[in-house]
């Protein structure tokens, strides 16, 4: 199985793109790992909430294949624990997934074509974090899950 991480717009601190870079390649060593970048819009000071949820959603969707399966990193998503995150990873690998796509969205949340679209929606937390940090909170996520289904020690540190 293949995990693609999806996320609308580049990161400005070279702070938090070289920790995610460092999780991405650690990941590495567990599965193939994707993390792309889909360009911000351009002139989205024009476009309404609703406009710019729509062409971001337009954008996802070219990314997608229709055999992938979509998670959607979104408030109203279920909570797991980090075990309990490594055990929805595992049943997803055991079912012969090819490519399971996380999409992390703009600052508006997703289309409502991309909610229909979607095969589940997982949050990291009740808490709001800037899309910048939770991309780097959840490829270290991915990354413990991992550590903690190969029984490695990383987790307990």
């Amino acid at each position: 199985m293949k995990i693609t991480v999806l996320a609308i717009g580049k990161t400005d601190d070279n702070r938090l793109f070289s920790l995610n870079e460092e999780y991405g390649k650690r990941l590495h060593h567990y599965v193939p790992f994707e993390f792309q970048i889909i360009p911000d819009l351009k002139k989205a000071k024009n476009l309404t909430e609703t406009q710019q949820k729509q062409a971001e959603g337009v954008e996802i969707l070219k990314q997608l294949n229709s055999s992938d399966t979509l998670i959607l990193l979104d408030e109203k998503g279920r909570s797991f624990s980090s075990v309990g995150f490594s055990e929805f990873l595992q049943k997803k690998m055991n079912s012969g997934l090819k490519n399971l796509v996380f999409v992390i969205g703009g600052p508006y949340g997703f289309s409502e074509e991309i909610y229909k679209r979607a095969n589940g929606k997982i949050s990291l937390s009740t808490m709001t974090f800037s899309h910048q940090m939770v991309r780097l909170f959840f490829v270290e996520q991915l990354y413990r899950a991992f550590t903690i289904l190969k029984n490695e020690p990383y987790h307990h540190h």
